[in-house]
Formats: C-alpha cells, sequence, structure tokens
C-alpha cells in the first residue's frame, strides 16, 4: 500500500548533485519528520523516502537507493548496452 503525503513546508537540511541526480535531505516541521527525495534528470524519475524515528538520516541520504530497494521500490534501470546505443 502507497500512502501519499503532501506537505507544503519543509526545510533543505542537506543537498548534493552528482551527474545528474539530485538527492536532498528535507526536514517537514508541520509534521515533525524527515525525508529525502531523489531525481534522476538521465531516467526522469523522482522519488521521495519518508523516513521512521529508528532510520538514520544520513544513511538514508548517502544510500537511497539502497533503501528504496529494501521498501521494494524498484527501478527500470537502462543496461550498460542501452546507454551506449542511446549516447
Amino acid at each position: 500500500m502507497t500512502t501519499l503525503i503532501h506537505i507544503t513546508d519543509s526545510r533543505e537540511l542537506d543537498r548534493r548533485t552528482a551527474d545528474g541526480m539530485d538527492v536532498a535531505l528535507l526536514w517537514h516541521p508541520g509534521g515533525d519528520f524527515l525525508s529525502v527525495v531523489v531525481s534522476d534528470v538521465k531516467l526522469g524519475r523522482t522519488f521521495e523516502l519518508v523516513l521512521d524515528e529508528h532510520e538514520d538520516a544520513m544513511d538514508v541520504f548517502t544510500h537511497p537507493y539502497a533503501y528504496a530497494a529494501r521498501r521494494g521500490l524498484e527501478f527500470d534501470v537502462p543496461t550498460r548496452e542501452e546507454e551506449l546505443v542511446t549516447v
């Protein structure tokens, strides 16, 4: 089951960008929770992980795809051959 959360107020605590990927650690003071938002420009995909109180925010920020996989999110990642053909 997927739960959608629409919160408009958030504060950026950290951000990193590399090779078309943007990862942001956000604090949502209205609900007092943290989330990590990942945007991949190359694949045109974005996802958000809402952290629970037992998760280490910096670990999720550093390894968002590992946490996404652990939660069952699947991604259509092109194979190396597909990347070479589309270049």
